[in-house]
């Protein structure tokens, strides 16, 4: 396939990312949480596959940038969102937040240096509300009190490095592996509860497990 066919592909799992994200809305307004969280759950293991293609191929393009950013403010801003339910004021303001939330980060939090993020990504922030949902039964107030925690690392100032698990050591890859084979063939809570792990690990130990240089000397110019 040429440079040109290759692009189209990766526009195509962008707007299938998206799609995902719309479903995902919809099982959320017909009280369907579980399957809500599931398909959030797949959006998170195919936004690293296009992430990995379009490096990988060198493909990026204004047209693909602007269709990735807006399945990933659908999928991992709006359906996340919805996820708190709006069966009360309190949980319709903290989804209006996190919508918010989503939408500066994906407009400010754009560090220019390579390998880094500032700020938690969003689809780590969708990954943790969807394996909690699904883990919790759909628990409004402990899916509020991680989403309101979510929002805090998204507007944090500091650092993450981008993952970039298939392209890096092998171990990382079999992480993603793991993920892929859990959310097609396993009973939803064990999927949960590894992506739960999975996302944590990231959020607590950044350099530590998925960490890369341009990071840490990040961190140093600041302080």
């Amino acid at each position: 396939m040429n440079e040109f066919s290759w692009k189209d592909v990766a526009s195509a799992l962008s707007l299938a990312n998206m799609i995902l994200g719309l479903f995902s809305i919809f099982c959320s307004f017909c009280k369907k949480s579980p399957c809500a969280s599931w398909m959030l759950l797949v959006s998170f293991l195919l936004d690293m596959a296009i992430g990995a293609m379009t490096r990988h191929l060198n493909i990026c393009s204004t047209s693909g940038a602007k269709l990735n950013d807006l399945a990933v403010f659908t999928t991992f801003g709006l359906a996340s969102a919805l996820l708190l339910g709006m069966d009360g004021p309190l949980n319709g303001f903290l989804a209006i937040i996190y919508v918010l939330a989503i939408s500066v980060h994906l407009c400010f939090y754009s560090t220019g240096v390579p390998f880094t993020y500032k700020g938690l990504p969003c689809p780590y922030a969708s990954c943790v509300l969807a394996s909690t949902s699904l883990l919790t039964k759909g628990n409004t107030f402990i899916l509020s009190c991680m989403a309101s925690l979510m929002i805090l690392f998204m507007m944090d100032q500091s650092y993450y490095p981008h993952d970039e698990i298939l392209e890096s050591e092998n171990w990382k890859k079999m992480v993603y592996l793991g993920g892929v084979i859990l959310v097609f063939l396993s009973p939803l809570s064990l999927t949960a509860f590894y992506c739960l792990m999975w996302s944590l690990s990231y959020i607590f130990f950044p350099d530590a497990l998925w960490g890369k240089a341009a990071c840490l000397n990040l961190q140093h110019r600041r302080h």
